[in-house]
């Protein structure tokens, strides 16, 4: 009978039924006890159904019995195995004597492929490091090792590795191509089950970060259907659901984001909890924030805080919606002092500009936007460009350098349309109206507001329809009043058409103030004092400081 148990659950481990094969295994342990081989096929089994403690339990007694046999290369393997697992579980120390168990396991064989195994410890710890050239030689040398011994585990490894080293170093043909072969061989199902589990979710998650979404998505669906068809698997579910969250936010499917999203925390959560819960609360946050829901985001930023996960870029965008353009400066300044990838770096400077706009700081928010925009050319992303160029466009439009402004924004436009991001696209034609307008294109700025406008509504953008609101308020009564028609008068300015802070500047150079002590009395830089007149100008369709002036004293502003 126990022969027969441990056959059958030889067999069912061959055709990937986890649970049945954890249950025979086990069944057969308890019996008469299993041979190394076995100890192995039941730790693999017990970790893909979620019993983690077994599996490693499993792990050691099979380390032993390989040691026993006088089998050391296999040992290691299982060790490294094990010490990869308890690391990545919140048990450093633990995983780390395992690791270093196996490098004395294999001291004496130098051609053993557990080498190159053992090198993956350390070329993670550079890319995570922002040492990507170091990253890049390691992941070599690990392809090295699974080429020589035609070690298919390894070898994709090494191409996910290598291929997000290489993206970091602005080489992006040569790593989204590696990602590609790697992915290739996990499909043609070359891998085995958890090393294919970290490729797919390894690959998905760089594409996320430097908004190749199009791959994200397409491989975000072929890890759905091979969770699907495995349904005793827990472990890469609950990242799956993370990633299908986030493809659905950026198609604009905002209510099947958000079920994604809380079934992924609901699944990480459950014992054994999965450290990526609090990418799973972050996400939830980020929608909240979306649909306006300020307090349910900040909850969900403070969850995603305690699991591990940074709560930037989003926590400072919040604070924004909050009013608290300070708040947001500070915490963004104090992120952007440590290193990132380039990807994430750009990301965090684009919310930065936003917040140093808010606080009126245009030379620091222009300085910010273009290392954006070189940064996003380093990694040669075009989505990455456009969230550069449109961080860029925001702030020439703010300085009244509508001219310089437009191609950057409507390039952004044209990526975001192609990939069929709604309420990314309504940003920048928000952008694109408040070009137009400074120009003096006031059909421009309501056709492209109202558009805008629109797609906020059918998302449940509210924060961001509240400011559509605002801007069209601030607009002629002619202009506010058929702003849903997309016709409008040109030629017409309101009061309402400055911001406060223009009208500050205003009614200092009113009272004859140079650059220089407007400046000092609103504690800005001259530079700043120079770009708010440009604006005005541009606003008033007037050319000097004295016409500005006359038309505060007629529409009662000054």
């Amino acid at each position: 009978m126990s022969a027969q148990l441990v056959e059958e659950g030889r067999l069912a481990f061959d055709r990937q039924a986890w649970g049945d094969a954890y249950r025979t295994l086990s069944a057969a342990d308890r019996d008469v006890g299993l041979d190394a081989e076995d100890l192995e096929r039941l730790a693999v089994v017990a970790h893909l159904t979620g019993r983690n403690e077994a599996g490693h339990a499993a792990r050691e007694r099979a380390i032993q019995a390989h040691v026993d046999a006088g089998r050391p290369e296999q040992a290691a393997r299982c060790a490294f195995w094990l010490g990869m697992q308890l690391s990545r579980r919140g048990e450093p120390a633990r995983g780390g004597g395992w690791l270093a168990r196996a490098e004395r396991l294999v001291a004496d064989r130098p051609d053993a492929v557990e080498h190159g195994y053992l090198l993956v410890p350390r070329a993670l710890g550079a890319n995570d490091s922002a040492d990507p050239e170091t990253a890049a030689g390691l992941f070599g040398r690990i392809l090295d090792h699974a080429q020589r011994a035609g070690d298919p585990d390894l070898d994709a490894i090494g191409r996910l590795g290598l291929g997000q080293a290489l993206l970091h170093l602005g080489r992006p043909d040569e790593g989204l191509a590696l990602l590609d072969e790697a992915i290739l061989a996990v499909r043609s199902g070359a891998v085995s089950p958890i090393p294919a589990g970290i490729i797919y979710c390894g690959a998905i998650d760089t594409c996320q970060r430097i908004a190749d979404l199009r791959r994200a998505a397409e491989w975000t669906a072929s890890l759905g259907r091979w969770c699907d068809e495995h349904p005793d698997l827990v472990p890469f579910r609950g990242q799956c659901l993370i990633h299908r969250s986030q493809v659905l936010q950026v198609q604009g499917r905002w209510p099947a984001a958000m079920s994604a999203a809380v079934d992924a925390c609901r699944r990480l959560t459950d014992p054994p909890i999965d450290p990526a819960v609090g990418a799973a609360h972050y996400q939830q946050a980020e929608l909240h924030r979306l649909r306006g829901e300020l307090d349910a985001a900040e909850e969900g930023y403070q969850e995603a805080s305690r699991w591990g996960r940074s709560p930037q870029p989003g926590l400072a965008l919040l604070r924004l919606a909050q009013g608290r353009p300070d708040a947001a400066s500070a915490s963004l300044r104090r992120v952007l002092e440590e290193p990132q990838d380039p990807s994430e770096r750009v990301h965090l400077l684009a919310a930065s500009v936003v917040a140093l706009l808010a606080e009126d700081r245009l030379e620091d928010a222009e300085a910010a936007a273009r290392e954006a925009v070189a940064l996003a050319g380093g990694v040669g992303s075009p989505l990455l460009a456009a969230v550069a160029d449109q961080a860029l466009g925001t702030v020439l439009v703010e300085e009244g350098r509508a001219g310089e402004a437009l191609p950057l924004l409507r390039g952004a436009w044209h990526q975001w349309e192609e990939l069929g991001a709604p309420y990314e696209t309504a940003c920048v034609r928000v952008l694109l109206g408040q070009a137009c307008r400074a120009m003096g294109d006031e059909d421009g700025f309501v056709l492209e507001l109202d558009a805008a406008r629109t797609v906020f509504q059918q998302l449940g953008a509210v924060t961001d329809l509240q400011s559509v609101e605002a801007l069209v308020a601030r607009s002629s009564p002619a202009v506010a009043g058929v702003a849903g028609t997309g016709v409008a008068r040109a030629g017409v300015v309101d009061a309402g058409v400055l911001s406060d802070r223009e009208v500050e500047v205003l009614r200092l150079v009113a009272d004859g103030r140079s650059n220089r002590q407007v400046a000092e009395a609103l504690v800005i830089s001259e530079h700043t004092v120079a770009r708010h007149l440009q604006n005005i100008f541009a606003k008033l369709g007037v050319d000097s400081r004295t016409a500005a002036a006359s038309w505060g004293f007629q529409h009662g502003v000054l």
